[in-house]
């Protein structure tokens, strides 16, 4: 089996409750997905998809997805889809970094190892751990109040689990934290998410004003450095994302003891593959994980459920269903929401099939 074409489509994914806000102001309404599809010369077809959260977050964007692929795309026409580390080994070597470029190709070549086996992802990737995997709800980022009435709203359809958008002002955040944990249970999960959005200072006011306060502390700021100062001043525990891009960054955050949690994207890592080896490596060195990746539709929560669904469950810290959040679906078979949780599906491969009339045309065709 070769790979003999490989396409990609652009499709809008406009969100639900119209914008999605987080630190230093940032904002999107809309987001601009990318939908990989992988031909074989066999006639299977596996489908990948990579949605940046804009181009300010992490070191990726929209249109550097499709324009990678053009890079990436024609060296990999004749490639074996199935051998899926000498593929990645070879994306690594044709195209230096960007690694977002090369999640959606290896997302879509596990679909077709799945369709071909008959197994689902989640099964190739180690077995199905559960029957279904607890997801968050994040909560954007608007006055005290407001984000205490949605989280209320969420918790009555049965989330437990809360990413609570700060990382502005100290003042104001600190009463977020206050407003939505009064909403909740003991029993119920809160994250305070700055996604880098505090300075160090502004970090420790807020984790010494919530000391009493159930609630982890993700990202507080833009350095692995001032992370590490602030986790090693405050006993909530602790969550890294941004920082942690690799195994290196999870060997040094382990080895200081910087994290709790650590939040697996898979775009930022590269695809399922790499995600699963890192992921491996924390089951083994007992850290939890958030498994996710920066955005996206169906495609990319049927990826995120596999992954999630075939991680050991005391390490499976929460994942998310990013296409309950956007009002266009563009696969028929994704997981859905059931009461704050999900499944991946028991099909072969990711277990969807994507509504092509929904996608339109190619805009990016490389072929033999």
């Amino acid at each position: 089996m070769k790979i003999n074409r490989i396409a990609a489509y652009r499709v809008e994914l406009p969100l639900v409750e119209g914008t999605y806000k987080w630190s230093g102001g940032k904002s999107v309404s809309v987001f601009d997905s990318t939908i990989f599809a992988v031909e074989t010369d066999t006639g299977l077809i596996g489908f990948g998809e990579v949605c940046p959260l804009g181009p300010f977050y992490l070191p990726a964007y929209a249109e550097g997805v499709r324009t990678g692929l053009r890079e990436l795309g024609p060296h990999l026409i004749g490639s074996h889809p199935r051998e899926l580390s000498k593929l990645n080994y070879q994306m690594d070597a044709v195209l230096k970094g960007h690694s977002y470029v090369k999640s959606g190709i290896d997302i879509a070549c596990w679909d077709i190892l799945g369709k071909a086996t008959g197994l689902p992802v989640c099964v190739l990737m180690g077995g199905r751990f559960g029957d279904r995997v607890r997801l968050y709800r994040a909560i954007s980022q608007e006055q005290p109040d407001e984000m205490a009435k949605k989280v209320a709203g969420y918790r009555a359809a049965g989330y437990t689990c809360f990413q609570l958008k700060v990382g502005g002002n100290p003042d104001v955040d600190i009463e977020r934290i206050h407003a939505v944990r009064a909403m909740l249970l003991p029993t119920d999960r809160l994250v305070a998410d700055a996604n880098t959005g505090w300075t160090q200072h502004e970090a420790m006011r807020v984790v010494r004003a919530v000391r009493d306060v159930d609630v982890y502390i993700e990202q507080p700021c833009l350095s692995y450095e001032e992370c590490l100062a602030v986790r090693r001043h405050t006993d909530h525990p602790f969550v890294l994302d941004e920082n942690v891009d690799g195994i290196d960054m999870l060997l040094r955050a382990k080895a200081d003891l910087a994290m709790d949690v650590v939040n697996l994207k898979i775009s930022k890592l590269g695809g399922l593959t790499k995600t699963k080896q890192v992921r491996d490596l924390c089951v083994s060195m007992g850290i939890a994980m958030t498994l996710e990746d920066s955005w996206g539709g169906d495609i990319t929560t049927a990826a995120i459920a596999h992954l999630a669904h075939s991680t050991p469950e005391p390490f499976r810290f929460t994942s998310t269903d990013f296409n309950s959040y956007v009002t266009v679906s563009t696969a028929n078979g994704a997981p859905q929401r059931d009461s704050g949780f999900m499944a991946a599906s028991t099909l072969p491969g990711l277990g969807i099939e994507p509504k092509m009339n929904v996608l339109g045309a190619r805009v990016v065709d490389i072929s033999e």
